[in-house]
């Protein structure tokens, strides 16, 4: 302790502070007093930060650092707590280097004699998290609070040197000229990098010279920009690829389009979309269907150009913006390469998977005026390559309005037609391979059109598909099927009719119910109703398509898989539903009897699955007698009948009998 042997004379409180062991290191008699401890020895046994706030223990840290980068001394007020009575005192902070420590050296200059308002706000001044620094007018800072303090890179800078952007320091100079205070969020330069700031400044006077000063209290709002930041991202952003969705585009494709005007070049805007998407998402799930768009989405990133913008509008469509001098010939090449690019194979998950996809292309000469206008215009071309048989590309033309305005108009026709219910369901007889007896029927969609006439699926299924209204059409078929087997039950007649159920009537949460809910109001038993899926439905092999087919066979329903053969089955997973019957497909069955291998195929998994067979599409004879041997239980088609009306078929039924 000889080292402080001057200090001990010194007639006012001196001690040192361990701020790393947080406790007294050495102090004179006059500081023994101050902290009312009877020895030197008992005074360095207290743990100060026992009862220490975590504010105070940060700014001694901030202390220590301070001496270390500036070797800075200041003095500030501070109330200690001797024993839990509170002493405030002017103390005067400077940096001693002790035994590799930096401690703090603390002269006491007096009691502060000032009221307990005035002792309290010097307190928290010094805890106060708002950074508080006094500046000289046109100089540095006069005075930092320990916040200040802890942020600050450089003592000496000035206000404006603390400012990052000449634009800020402008803004803030010229709202203290006109009124005296300023307020702005800002970029600032401080101890930890480039953060954000909201600071409040106001014209003063220095309380010591009376020259003049500038006060400013600063907040870290970094976080918050922060998050102001990722929240306009995402709302810019798909997140699922990352890619500028369908809101950058609106605000953003606009001056890009201005841009291209102002320097001479054309703009083309081209709508991909992936064809049949959808039966990825029933089949395979959303999961999938995910990955395989964030693969598409790299795809096409691949392909573009720096300056090309590519946007995800939502879905399964993506959007490309084109510009440049020839823009028709450059935006053909590249929709040709993205069509080629997208229907490559895809590895997903072990599995393999190919889709297509449509182009529509508009150019910035077809007369929309705005971007909104051209994603319309896209839009029509897309799907005029859908109707024009899919993978390919179209460009956007007037007559294509003209058709889009068609098919809203089928759309509200349809609307109204199920309200009305023109919608009715014809019957395709069943009949028994051996005996030739109708056993039953495939009850299939037909429209009443009250002023076409009868129409036939392919004019109104792909807008049902397209639109959602499939649900109801399937809903109100299946319905009508229900009450005619009752009423047919009731008339001797034990029949069992299938009915197609769409995929997306399949994935429906409330599916069970809805069936629940027709067969009550029919009276109709279950097992008289044979619901058919589409082979593709089963691809996905998860537990949600596991549990429904088990809930359909637990109410009673059969259950078929219809077209058999004609999607991407594995067939060792048909040994794992719980289904009844196999139709198969009409394609395979046209061939008979020269072509049979693949039919000969499935009859024999049919036989080991212990499956039902019903073969579709059967015209002749030599077709009918090649299926009896190979053990096919049903057959429907022209060689019976095509399918009838409900009349026609209640004809059939009294007075016919099928070819056997």
């Amino acid at each position: 302790m000889a080292r402080f042997a001057l200090l001990a004379r010194l007639r006012h409180p001196v001690w040192v502070f361990d701020i790393d062991r947080q406790r007294v290191y050495w102090a004179n008699a006059e500081a023994l007093k101050v902290w009312d401890a009877t020895t030197l020895d008992e005074l360095r046994s207290r743990d100060m930060g026992r009862d220490m706030s975590e504010s105070v223990a940060r700014r001694l840290r901030q202390y220590q650092s301070d001496f270390e980068r500036f070797g800075m001394e200041f003095s500030e007020s501070w109330t200690l707590y001797p024993n839990g009575k509170p002493r405030s005192l002017q103390v005067v902070f400077s940096g001693l280097r002790h035994q590799g420590s930096m401690m703090m050296l603390c002269e006491a200059l007096g009691e502060l004699q000032a009221d307990p308002n005035t002792l309290r706000s010097a307190e928290a001044l010094l805890h106060l998290p708002v950074l508080i620094t006094l500046y000289h007018a046109d100089g540095p800072a006069l005075y930092r609070n320990p916040a200040a303090r802890e942020k600050v890179l450089d003592p000496a800078e000035s206000w404006q040197g603390h400012l990052l952007h000449a634009a800020d320091r402008e803004l803030l100079q010229l709202q203290l000229q006109q009124q005296g205070k300023g307020r702005l969020v800002a970029q600032v330069m401080t101890r930890h990098g480039e953060r954000w700031h909201e600071l409040s400044a106001r014209h003063c006077r220095d309380a010591v010279s009376g020259a003049d000063a500038v006060l400013i209290s600063e907040v870290d709002v970094s976080e918050l920009k922060d998050a102001e930041a990722r929240a306009r991202y995402l709302a810019m952003h798909d997140t699922l690829t990352g890619l500028p969705n369908r809101n950058f585009v609106l605000q953003c494709y606009p001056a890009l389009l201005q841009q291209a005007k102002r320097q001479g070049e054309q703009a083309a805007l081209l709508c991909i979309d992936l064809d049949r998407f959808k039966n990825i998402n029933d089949s395979l799930g959303h999961a999938f269907g995910d990955l395989l768009l964030v693969q598409m989405g790299e795809r096409l990133k691949a392909l573009l150009a720096p300056t090309q913008q590519l946007a995800r509008q939502g879905g399964d469509e993506f959007l490309v913006l084109l510009c440049a001098p020839q823009v028709q010939q450059q935006a053909a090449a590249l929709a040709a390469a993205i069509v080629e690019a997208l229907a490559r194979p895809l590895w997903l998950r072990g599995q393999e998977v190919r889709l297509t996809a449509s182009v529509g292309i508009s150019l910035c000469q077809d007369g929309a005026e705005d971007i909104q206008g051209h994603m319309r215009h896209a839009d029509l071309a897309m799907y005029s390559a859908k109707d024009a048989g899919r993978n390919g590309i179209q460009f956007y033309d007037e007559a294509m309005d003209a058709r889009a305005r068609t098919r809203l108009a089928l759309e509200y026709e349809i609307r109204r037609g199920l309200e009305n219910g023109e919608f009715e369901a014809f019957y395709q007889p069943r009949v028994d391979c051996l005996t030739g007896e109708i056993i039953g029927a495939e009850a299939l969609a037909r429209w009443r059109h009250p002023e076409r006439g009868l129409l036939f699926p392919d004019s109104f299924i792909p807008v049902c598909e397209e639109s959602g209204l499939i649900r109801e059409l399937d809903r109100q078929i299946l319905a009508q099927v229900a009450r005619q087997l009752s009423r047919w039950a009731a008339q001797g007649r034990v029949l069992q009719v299938s009915v197609n159920l769409s995929a997306s009537q399949f994935g429906d949460p409330q599916l069970a119910a809805s069936l629940q809910g027709i067969l009550q109001e029919s009276a109709c038993p279950a097992q008289r109703i044979e619901l058919e899926i589409t082979e593709s439905l089963l691809l996905a092999h998860d537990q949600h398509t596991l549990d429904t087919l088990a809930s359909l066979r637990a109410m009673g329903f059969a259950v078929a898989i219809d077209d058999f053969g004609t999607g991407y089955s594995n067939l060792a997973y048909l040994q794992n539903y719980p289904l009844n019957t196999l139709k198969i497909d009409r394609s395979f069955i046209s061939g008979l009897p020269q072509s049979s291998a693949i039919p000969e195929l499935i009859t024999s998994l049919c036989r080991i699955l212990s499956l039902n067979m019903v073969a579709e599409g059967v015209e002749n004879h030599a077709q009918l007698d090649w299926l009896r041997q190979q053990g096919c239980q049903q057959y429907q088609g022209y060689l019976c009948s095509r399918p009838l009306s409900l009349a026609h078929f209640n004809e059939l039924l009294e007075h016919s009998t099928a070819p056997a």
